[in-house]
């Protein structure tokens, strides 16, 4: 069985990325989108995919990802639950299409999209899937038409959301987004509250990188900030410490594996991760591939 756990390790990997990149292997027939109120003028917008934020006011609505396209008129319609000013402005977290993939259908409405540099060059330029097939660009109108490489600050409906980039963690075109005034953070993938990371070696994504993106979110944290992850439930600052914690431990132990001169089916099958396996669960982020991330760069 030890043989086979590439091969399927393969195969999982290739499903999830066709899914996150086109959905086209989902059913959104039947998703309902849940709207949580966080503050008395922001809130979460959970579907299918990655998380979405919503600031409101009365100079428009504010929106933090897209989840997939098909959901896109699911979530005017949440959306218009909280408020009915217009959509302004749509700010990517990175690139997958578990995020980004309703941006088009946004573009369309006369929404202004932002995003790195680096993940607009994404979206023009995808990296294969992990079958190697091409991967199709996306279309013009769903592209940012702001980027930035430093950190910028948009002013609207009493806050000052600062976009503030964080290189190479979960891919090369994060960006963390905190709203200050309402003490939110939406973090994206480079930290998820359930399952192991996933660590985007193909999108630039790096283990260094993941760590210092979730140090500098700690120390924008009060006791009280609310920190939305991609994916999971909503943490404090103890959450995403714990989080960066169980990274680093499972680093050391992998480190010491590759020291050893232990192959990466050998590493994979000490189990570095049995500590933290009860607290994250088996799913799309499977603590093998982790384990593999890690030893592919800890490798090098």
């Amino acid at each position: 069985m030890r043989r086979l756990i590439p091969t399927f390790f393969l195969i999982t990997t290739f499903l999830v990325t066709t899914a996150a990149l086109f959905g086209q292997a989902q059913d959104f027939s039947k998703v309902e989108i849940k709207t949580t109120k966080l503050t008395p003028n922001f809130y979460q917008l959970e579907g299918q995919g990655g998380a979405i934020g919503v600031l409101t006011g009365p100079e428009g609505v504010f929106v933090v990802d897209s989840e997939f396209a098909p959901l896109t008129e699911k979530i005017v319609a949440a959306i218009r639950q909280v408020s009915n000013a217009p959509i302004r402005f749509l700010i990517n977290t990175h690139v997958h299409g578990d995020h980004t993939g309703g941006d088009e259908n946004f573009g369309k409405m006369g929404v202004t999209i932002l995003a790195r540099e680096e993940l607009r060059k994404r979206l023009m330029n995808p990296a294969p899937g992990a079958n190697g097939a091409p991967t199709p660009p996306s279309a013009p109108i769903g592209l940012p038409v702001i980027t930035y490489s430093s950190p910028i600050t948009i002013h609207m409906d009493g806050e000052d959301i600062q976009a503030i980039p964080v290189p190479a963690a979960h891919t090369d075109g994060d960006t963390m987004i905190r709203f200050p005034n309402n003490n939110v953070i939406m973090i994206g993938d480079f930290f998820r509250s359930v399952g192991f990371p996933n660590i985007d070696r193909a999108n630039g994504g790096s283990l260094k990188g993941m760590v210092a993106g979730i140090d500098a979110a700690i120390q924008l944290c009060d006791a009280n900030t609310k920190v939305v992850p991609g994916h999971g439930p909503i943490v404090d600052r103890n959450g995403l410490a714990a989080h960066r914690d169980m990274i680093i431990a499972v680093r050391d132990k992998v480190s010491a594996l590759i020291a050893q001169g232990k192959t990466a089916d050998e590493t994979v099958a000490a189990h570095p991760t049995a500590d933290y396996d009860a607290k994250s669960p088996t799913g799309p982020m499977t603590s093998e591939r982790f384990v593999r991330q890690l030893y592919a760069e800890l490798k090098k």
